[in-house]
């Protein structure tokens, strides 16, 4: 049975054709539409052209009927038939852009194709639309509503870019071992116990973990990281208050870098995480005593990224505390042996982002003094 559209190329289209084929980078689709032409201008019918090229009998009679009614530029394209009319104006594609920009109608989560296309219904003098022409419309504007991102939204000041470029000249510093740096930081972890023993892997077999469990408390983790000599360390403890943050400073002095002249600790911005709190768990003369020896470094607020230890604790989660840890005793044996290995290995952190990067990357968000560039020095 011959194709209703019948195609009969002209000599410059099959060279053109020939050399879409010969090589480049264009899409697969338009490939396949060229081979697909090339074939029926051989004679091949609807049937016989996809046991040729592997293609579907569908796609072949499409490109022979945009052949037909638009020439080879268009049926080598993803374009309507010229001429063809959308179903939504230029007035209704911005109202249906705008709409998936807006906070969902109450009752949803958010805007879903099926949504939008009713709202736009309701506010045009459309009949009915389909989510197929809201779902084009959006992507000709790469919008996808139903999708969202967590994030953290900073507030830039000039506070913000005071600590920030306070830190990362701190990472251009040479290593001194007199005046270390050293980043700190504590996490969460809950202890959790199996209702059931799990049933070993076995070849050809996944091992398998009842979804059942059971709550045995939390135990926190504080973490210090000293880039420059590649080690790190992990203290398991049961709380996470002032106490504890002062006797991980007085460990830090005492034990970690007893010949330390200064030790500049970069760290967040915790309610813990001050000079109060070591007078608060020592005598005055100790609180001092240590004090003497520590620098504090802050991160802007919401800006716990600036801190090198943020990257550590995601090693140790992936590598160590992504299972089931039923209590503190295995959870110290198991972070010993991690941190035990990860210093045996000398494993450090390249940072990249300085102070030059900052200003190019974030400069727009830098507050503006004197109308100037602050990537530019005002005198």
């Amino acid at each position: 049975m011959r194709a209703l559209y019948m195609v009969e190329l002209e000599e410059d289209e099959r060279t053109e054709l020939k050399e879409l084929l010969s090589g480049g980078s264009e899409k697969v689709r338009k490939l396949k539409r060229a081979q697909i032409l090339l074939a029926a201008d051989q004679g091949k019918t609807d049937r016989e052209v996809p046991d040729a090229i592997d293609a579907g009998t569908s796609t072949v009679f499409r490109t022979r009927r945009k052949y037909v009614e638009g020439g080879l530029e268009h049926a080598l394209s993803e374009k309507r038939r010229p001429g063809g009319e959308r179903k939504l104006s230029g007035r209704e594609v911005a109202l249906v852009t705008a709409l998936a920009c807006t906070d969902a109608p109450s009752g949803s989560a958010r805007w879903t194709l099926e949504l939008l296309a009713g709202e736009l219904v309701r506010l045009t003098d459309h009949e009915s639309l389909s989510r197929e022409t809201i779902r084009r419309r959006l992507k000709e504007n790469e919008l996808k509503p139903w999708r969202h991102s967590m994030w953290c939204i900073p507030k830039v000041d000039a506070e913000y870019v005071a600590r920030m470029e306070n830190i990362l000249d701190l990472y251009e510093e040479p290593p001194d071992p007199k005046r270390p740096v050293v980043n700190f930081d504590e996490t969460p972890i809950q202890l959790i116990g199996e209702t059931r023993v799990p049933i070993a892997a076995k070849r050809g077999r996944l091992r398998k973990i009842d979804y059942e469990y059971r709550r045995n408390g939390t135990a926190y983790l504080f973490v210090t990281v000293d880039r420059h000599a590649g080690r790190r360390k992990v203290n398991v403890t049961d709380r996470r208050t002032r106490a504890d943050f002062a006797a991980e400073m007085r460990e830090l002095v005492d034990v970690d870098y007893p010949d330390a002249d200064r030790i500049r600790v970069v760290l967040d911005n915790l309610n813990t995480h001050s000079a109060a709190s070591l007078y608060e768990a020592f005598p005055p003369a100790e609180a001092r005593r240590i004090l003497r020896k520590l620098e504090f470094h802050f991160t802007p607020k919401h800006a716990s990224w600036l801190n090198m230890v943020e990257i550590e604790i995601g090693v140790l989660s992936k590598q160590c505390l992504n299972r089931r840890i039923p209590d503190k005793a295995t959870l110290v044996r198991e972070v010993a042996e991690w941190e035990r290995r990860r210093n045996a290995q000398g494993a450090t952190i390249r940072w990249l982002f300085t102070v030059e990067k900052a200003r190019q990357k974030m400069g727009a968000a830098y507050p503006r003094t004197a109308g100037g560039d602050p990537s530019k020095p005002l005198c």
